[in-house]
Protein backbone atom coordinates (compact mmCIF):
# COMPACT_ATOMS: atom_id res chain seq x y z
CA UNK A 1 0.00 0.00 0.00
CA UNK A 2 0.98 3.65 -0.34
CA UNK A 3 3.29 5.15 2.26
CA UNK A 4 1.70 7.21 5.04
CA UNK A 5 3.37 10.44 3.86
CA UNK A 6 2.05 9.97 0.34
CA UNK A 7 -1.48 9.40 1.60
CA UNK A 8 -1.28 12.54 3.76
CA UNK A 9 0.06 14.54 0.80
CA UNK A 10 -2.75 13.20 -1.37
CA UNK A 11 -5.46 14.24 1.09
CA UNK A 12 -3.90 17.64 1.75
CA UNK A 13 -3.48 18.50 -1.95
CA UNK A 14 -7.09 17.45 -2.61
CA UNK A 15 -8.45 19.62 0.21
CA UNK A 16 -6.39 22.60 -1.00
CA UNK A 17 -7.42 22.13 -4.63
CA UNK A 18 -3.79 21.68 -5.71
CA UNK A 19 -4.43 19.49 -8.77
CA UNK A 20 -0.81 19.31 -9.96
CA UNK A 21 0.45 18.05 -6.57
CA UNK A 22 -2.51 15.69 -6.23
CA UNK A 23 -1.85 14.04 -9.61
CA UNK A 24 1.92 13.96 -9.04
CA UNK A 25 1.45 12.17 -5.71
CA UNK A 26 -1.07 9.76 -7.22
CA UNK A 27 1.42 8.89 -9.99
CA UNK A 28 4.13 8.31 -7.39
CA UNK A 29 1.84 5.83 -5.63
CA UNK A 30 1.13 4.07 -8.93
CA UNK A 31 4.86 3.88 -9.70
CA UNK A 32 5.58 2.46 -6.24
CA UNK A 33 2.96 -0.25 -6.75
CA UNK A 34 4.51 -1.13 -10.12
CA UNK A 35 7.97 -1.50 -8.52
CA UNK A 36 6.45 -3.92 -6.01
CA UNK A 37 5.23 -6.08 -8.87
CA UNK A 38 1.58 -5.06 -8.58
CA UNK A 39 1.28 -4.20 -12.25
CA UNK A 40 -2.49 -4.64 -12.49
CA UNK A 41 -3.12 -2.21 -9.61
CA UNK A 42 -0.57 0.26 -11.00
CA UNK A 43 -2.26 0.26 -14.41
CA UNK A 44 -5.67 0.70 -12.81
CA UNK A 45 -4.42 3.69 -10.82
CA UNK A 46 -2.89 5.27 -13.92
CA UNK A 47 -6.17 4.85 -15.81
CA UNK A 48 -8.11 6.46 -12.97
CA UNK A 49 -5.69 9.40 -12.95
CA UNK A 50 -5.98 9.80 -16.72
CA UNK A 51 -9.80 9.68 -16.63
CA UNK A 52 -9.88 12.17 -13.77
CA UNK A 53 -7.66 14.61 -15.65
CA UNK A 54 -9.84 14.30 -18.74
CA UNK A 55 -13.01 14.96 -16.74
CA UNK A 56 -11.39 18.02 -15.15
CA UNK A 57 -10.36 19.27 -18.59
CA UNK A 58 -13.89 18.84 -19.92
CA UNK A 59 -15.33 20.96 -17.10
CA UNK A 60 -12.66 23.66 -17.48
CA UNK A 61 -13.16 23.67 -21.25
CA UNK A 62 -16.85 24.43 -20.85
CA UNK A 63 -16.15 27.11 -18.27
CA UNK A 64 -13.56 28.76 -20.49
CA UNK A 65 -16.06 29.42 -23.24
CA UNK A 66 -16.61 33.19 -23.66
CA UNK A 67 -18.70 34.35 -20.72
CA UNK A 68 -21.05 37.08 -21.83
CA UNK A 69 -24.72 37.70 -22.42
CA UNK A 70 -24.64 35.17 -25.26
CA UNK A 71 -23.35 32.28 -23.09
CA UNK A 72 -26.73 30.55 -22.94
CA UNK A 73 -27.11 30.92 -26.70
CA UNK A 74 -23.74 29.22 -27.23
CA UNK A 75 -24.80 26.30 -25.06
CA UNK A 76 -27.90 25.93 -27.22
CA UNK A 77 -25.96 26.17 -30.49
CA UNK A 78 -22.90 24.02 -29.74
CA UNK A 79 -22.98 20.38 -28.71
CA UNK A 80 -19.81 19.84 -26.67
CA UNK A 81 -17.97 16.50 -26.71
CA UNK A 82 -14.52 15.19 -25.82
CA UNK A 83 -14.00 12.11 -28.06
CA UNK A 84 -11.50 9.32 -27.42
CA UNK A 85 -11.36 8.03 -31.02
CA UNK A 86 -7.84 7.39 -32.39
CA UNK A 87 -6.53 7.42 -35.94
CA UNK A 88 -5.26 3.85 -35.54
CA UNK A 89 -8.85 2.74 -34.92
CA UNK A 90 -10.01 3.90 -38.36
CA UNK A 91 -10.00 1.49 -41.31
CA UNK A 92 -8.85 3.75 -44.15
CA UNK A 93 -7.32 3.57 -47.58
CA UNK A 94 -3.72 4.78 -47.87
CA UNK A 95 -4.70 8.00 -49.67
CA UNK A 96 -7.30 9.02 -47.09
CA UNK A 97 -5.02 8.16 -44.18
CA UNK A 98 -2.21 10.32 -45.64
CA UNK A 99 -4.60 13.26 -45.93
CA UNK A 100 -5.64 13.01 -42.28
CA UNK A 101 -2.04 12.54 -41.10
CA UNK A 102 -1.01 15.64 -43.08
CA UNK A 103 -3.76 17.70 -41.42
CA UNK A 104 -2.63 16.51 -37.98
CA UNK A 105 1.04 17.22 -38.73
CA UNK A 106 0.30 20.75 -39.94
CA UNK A 107 -1.95 21.48 -36.95
CA UNK A 108 0.74 20.28 -34.54
CA UNK A 109 3.20 22.71 -36.15
CA UNK A 110 0.75 25.62 -36.22
CA UNK A 111 3.02 28.13 -34.47
CA UNK A 112 6.02 27.23 -36.63
CA UNK A 113 3.98 27.69 -39.81
CA UNK A 114 2.52 31.01 -38.68
CA UNK A 115 6.01 32.34 -37.94
CA UNK A 116 6.69 31.96 -41.66
CA UNK A 117 3.34 33.46 -42.65
CA UNK A 118 2.00 30.02 -43.59
CA UNK A 119 -1.25 28.52 -42.42
CA UNK A 120 -2.17 24.90 -41.63
CA UNK A 121 -5.05 23.10 -43.27
CA UNK A 122 -8.06 23.92 -41.12
CA UNK A 123 -11.14 24.26 -43.34
CA UNK A 124 -12.28 20.82 -44.44
CA UNK A 125 -15.25 19.66 -46.52
CA UNK A 126 -16.02 15.97 -45.97
CA UNK A 127 -18.32 14.23 -48.45
CA UNK A 128 -19.59 10.71 -48.94
CA UNK A 129 -22.36 8.26 -48.00
CA UNK A 130 -23.58 8.03 -44.40
CA UNK A 131 -21.57 5.87 -42.02
CA UNK A 132 -18.26 6.04 -43.92
CA UNK A 133 -16.16 7.98 -41.41
CA UNK A 134 -16.91 11.71 -41.77
CA UNK A 135 -18.02 12.30 -38.18
CA UNK A 136 -15.39 9.89 -36.87
CA UNK A 137 -12.71 11.93 -38.66
CA UNK A 138 -13.83 15.03 -36.74
CA UNK A 139 -13.66 13.02 -33.51
CA UNK A 140 -10.19 11.68 -34.35
CA UNK A 141 -8.85 15.17 -35.15
CA UNK A 142 -10.29 16.43 -31.87
CA UNK A 143 -8.79 13.62 -29.77
CA UNK A 144 -5.41 13.46 -31.53
CA UNK A 145 -4.93 17.24 -31.20
CA UNK A 146 -6.21 17.32 -27.62
CA UNK A 147 -8.91 19.91 -28.29
CA UNK A 148 -12.70 19.64 -27.84
CA UNK A 149 -15.24 18.96 -30.56
CA UNK A 150 -18.32 21.14 -31.01
CA UNK A 151 -21.10 19.93 -33.29
CA UNK A 152 -23.37 22.51 -34.94
CA UNK A 153 -26.58 21.07 -36.34
CA UNK A 154 -27.41 23.52 -39.12
CA UNK A 155 -30.92 22.25 -39.78
CA UNK A 156 -31.75 22.93 -36.12
CA UNK A 157 -30.07 26.33 -36.27
CA UNK A 158 -32.42 27.44 -39.03
CA UNK A 159 -35.60 25.84 -37.72
CA UNK A 160 -35.12 27.08 -34.14
CA UNK A 161 -33.88 30.56 -34.93
CA UNK A 162 -35.80 31.54 -38.04
CA UNK A 163 -34.99 35.20 -38.68
CA UNK A 164 -31.99 35.11 -36.32
CA UNK A 165 -29.91 32.42 -38.01
CA UNK A 166 -27.27 34.82 -39.37
CA UNK A 167 -26.66 36.40 -35.96
CA UNK A 168 -26.37 32.95 -34.37
CA UNK A 169 -23.96 31.77 -37.07
CA UNK A 170 -21.80 34.84 -36.53
CA UNK A 171 -21.74 34.05 -32.81
CA UNK A 172 -20.37 30.57 -33.58
CA UNK A 173 -17.58 32.01 -35.76
CA UNK A 174 -16.73 34.58 -33.06
CA UNK A 175 -16.37 31.72 -30.59
CA UNK A 176 -13.87 30.00 -32.92
CA UNK A 177 -11.46 32.91 -32.45
CA UNK A 178 -11.67 32.84 -28.67
CA UNK A 179 -11.76 29.09 -28.11
CA UNK A 180 -9.69 26.68 -30.21
CA UNK A 181 -11.59 23.50 -31.00
CA UNK A 182 -12.90 21.37 -33.87
CA UNK A 183 -16.22 22.81 -35.10
CA UNK A 184 -18.26 20.31 -37.10
CA UNK A 185 -21.11 21.63 -39.25
CA UNK A 186 -23.09 18.43 -39.66
CA UNK A 187 -25.65 17.90 -42.45
CA UNK A 188 -24.10 20.84 -44.24
CA UNK A 189 -26.32 20.47 -47.29
CA UNK A 190 -29.18 21.92 -45.18
CA UNK A 191 -27.72 25.37 -45.93
CA UNK A 192 -25.12 24.60 -48.60
CA UNK A 193 -27.56 23.98 -51.44
CA UNK A 194 -27.07 26.03 -54.57
CA UNK A 195 -28.34 29.58 -54.36
CA UNK A 196 -29.98 29.15 -57.79
CA UNK A 197 -32.28 26.42 -56.50
CA UNK A 198 -35.78 27.78 -56.99
CA UNK A 199 -37.34 26.04 -53.99
CA UNK A 200 -34.90 27.38 -51.37
CA UNK A 201 -36.38 29.80 -48.87
CA UNK A 202 -34.75 33.20 -48.51
CA UNK A 203 -33.53 32.42 -44.99
CA UNK A 204 -31.36 29.53 -46.19
CA UNK A 205 -29.85 31.66 -48.97
CA UNK A 206 -29.00 34.41 -46.48
CA UNK A 207 -27.42 31.91 -44.08
CA UNK A 208 -25.36 30.40 -46.92
CA UNK A 209 -24.13 33.86 -47.98
CA UNK A 210 -23.25 34.62 -44.37
CA UNK A 211 -21.38 31.31 -44.03
CA UNK A 212 -19.39 32.04 -47.20
CA UNK A 213 -18.42 35.45 -45.81
CA UNK A 214 -17.51 34.17 -42.35
CA UNK A 215 -15.40 31.20 -43.51
CA UNK A 216 -13.61 33.42 -46.04
CA UNK A 217 -12.44 35.89 -43.39
CA UNK A 218 -11.86 33.34 -40.61
CA UNK A 219 -8.33 33.56 -39.20
CA UNK A 220 -8.80 31.56 -35.99
CA UNK A 221 -6.72 28.58 -34.85
CA UNK A 222 -9.80 26.34 -34.83
CA UNK A 223 -10.62 23.62 -37.34
CA UNK A 224 -13.81 24.10 -39.36
CA UNK A 225 -15.32 20.92 -40.77
CA UNK A 226 -18.40 20.71 -42.95
CA UNK A 227 -19.87 17.25 -43.60
CA UNK A 228 -22.47 16.27 -46.17
CA UNK A 229 -23.92 13.15 -47.74
CA UNK A 230 -25.00 15.07 -50.84
CA UNK A 231 -22.07 17.03 -52.33
CA UNK A 232 -23.87 17.27 -55.67
CA UNK A 233 -26.37 19.66 -54.05
CA UNK A 234 -23.74 22.09 -52.74
CA UNK A 235 -23.27 25.58 -54.13
CA UNK A 236 -20.12 25.69 -56.28
CA UNK A 237 -18.96 28.83 -54.45
CA UNK A 238 -18.37 26.70 -51.34
CA UNK A 239 -15.65 24.48 -52.72
CA UNK A 240 -12.94 27.12 -53.06
CA UNK A 241 -13.48 28.21 -49.43
CA UNK A 242 -12.10 24.94 -48.10
CA UNK A 243 -8.46 23.86 -47.82
CA UNK A 244 -9.27 20.19 -48.44
CA UNK A 245 -12.18 18.44 -50.11
CA UNK A 246 -12.12 14.91 -48.71
CA UNK A 247 -14.26 12.14 -50.17
CA UNK A 248 -15.25 9.07 -48.14
CA UNK A 249 -16.22 6.09 -50.32
CA UNK A 250 -17.93 2.94 -49.14
CA UNK A 251 -15.41 0.43 -47.73
CA UNK A 252 -13.66 -1.93 -50.13
CA UNK A 253 -13.73 -5.69 -49.70
CA UNK A 254 -10.24 -5.59 -48.16
CA UNK A 255 -11.24 -2.87 -45.71
CA UNK A 256 -14.33 -4.85 -44.73
CA UNK A 257 -12.16 -7.95 -44.22
CA UNK A 258 -9.71 -5.98 -42.05
CA UNK A 259 -12.59 -4.57 -40.01
CA UNK A 260 -14.18 -7.98 -39.40
CA UNK A 261 -10.81 -9.52 -38.57
CA UNK A 262 -10.19 -6.81 -35.98
CA UNK A 263 -13.65 -6.87 -34.41
CA UNK A 264 -14.41 -10.61 -34.62
CA UNK A 265 -11.30 -12.07 -33.06
CA UNK A 266 -10.01 -15.58 -33.73
CA UNK A 267 -11.97 -16.81 -30.73
CA UNK A 268 -15.19 -15.82 -32.52
CA UNK A 269 -14.47 -16.58 -36.17
CA UNK A 270 -11.35 -18.68 -36.66
CA UNK A 271 -11.63 -19.26 -40.40
CA UNK A 272 -10.14 -16.71 -42.81
CA UNK A 273 -12.32 -18.33 -45.48
CA UNK A 274 -15.47 -17.41 -43.54
CA UNK A 275 -14.15 -13.86 -43.05
CA UNK A 276 -13.58 -13.62 -46.81
CA UNK A 277 -17.08 -14.93 -47.51
CA UNK A 278 -18.87 -12.46 -45.24
CA UNK A 279 -16.62 -9.61 -46.43
CA UNK A 280 -17.66 -10.24 -50.03
CA UNK A 281 -21.31 -10.45 -48.98
CA UNK A 282 -20.99 -7.14 -47.08
CA UNK A 283 -19.89 -5.09 -50.09
CA UNK A 284 -22.07 -2.01 -50.42
CA UNK A 285 -22.51 -1.55 -46.67
CA UNK A 286 -20.88 1.27 -44.69
CA UNK A 287 -18.78 1.15 -41.52
CA UNK A 288 -21.79 1.88 -39.31
CA UNK A 289 -23.48 -1.18 -40.79
CA UNK A 290 -20.37 -3.30 -40.16
CA UNK A 291 -20.24 -2.12 -36.55
CA UNK A 292 -23.87 -3.12 -36.01
CA UNK A 293 -23.30 -6.52 -37.63
CA UNK A 294 -20.36 -7.26 -35.32
CA UNK A 295 -22.24 -6.10 -32.24
CA UNK A 296 -25.31 -8.20 -33.09
CA UNK A 297 -23.14 -11.26 -33.75
CA UNK A 298 -21.20 -10.88 -30.49
CA UNK A 299 -24.41 -10.34 -28.50
CA UNK A 300 -25.89 -13.47 -30.02
CA UNK A 301 -22.83 -15.49 -28.94
CA UNK A 302 -23.12 -14.22 -25.36
CA UNK A 303 -26.85 -14.92 -25.14
CA UNK A 304 -27.28 -18.10 -27.21
CA UNK A 305 -23.76 -19.53 -27.43
CA UNK A 306 -21.35 -20.17 -30.31
CA UNK A 307 -23.24 -23.19 -31.58
CA UNK A 308 -26.19 -20.93 -32.45
CA UNK A 309 -24.01 -18.20 -33.95
CA UNK A 310 -22.90 -19.70 -37.24
CA UNK A 311 -22.30 -18.48 -40.80
CA UNK A 312 -26.00 -18.70 -41.58
CA UNK A 313 -26.81 -16.38 -38.70
CA UNK A 314 -24.25 -13.73 -39.60
CA UNK A 315 -25.48 -13.84 -43.21
CA UNK A 316 -28.96 -13.08 -41.90
CA UNK A 317 -27.59 -10.08 -39.99
CA UNK A 318 -25.80 -8.80 -43.10
CA UNK A 319 -28.98 -9.12 -45.16
CA UNK A 320 -30.94 -7.21 -42.50
CA UNK A 321 -28.60 -4.20 -42.88
CA UNK A 322 -29.43 -3.75 -46.55
CA UNK A 323 -32.07 -1.24 -47.59
CA UNK A 324 -35.40 -2.83 -48.47
CA UNK A 325 -35.63 -0.81 -51.70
Amino acid sequence: MAAAEQIKSLIKSFSEGDDSRFYATAMQIAAAEARKGRQELAQELKKLIKDSKKAKLDVSSIKSLPVNAAQKELNDLLEFTRPDDKLKDMVLGDKLRKIIVRILDEQRQIEKLRQHNLFPRKKLLLTGPPGCGKTMTAKVLSNELGIPLFIIRLDGLISRYMGESIAKLRLVFDTMKEFRAVYLFDEFDSIGTTRNHGNDVGEIKRVLNSFLLEIEKDDSNSLIIAATNMPENLDVALFRRFDDLISYPLPTEKQIYDYYKRELSNDVIKSNKILSTISKKSLGLNFSDLERICQDFLKNILIYGKENSNLEFINEIIDSRRKPF
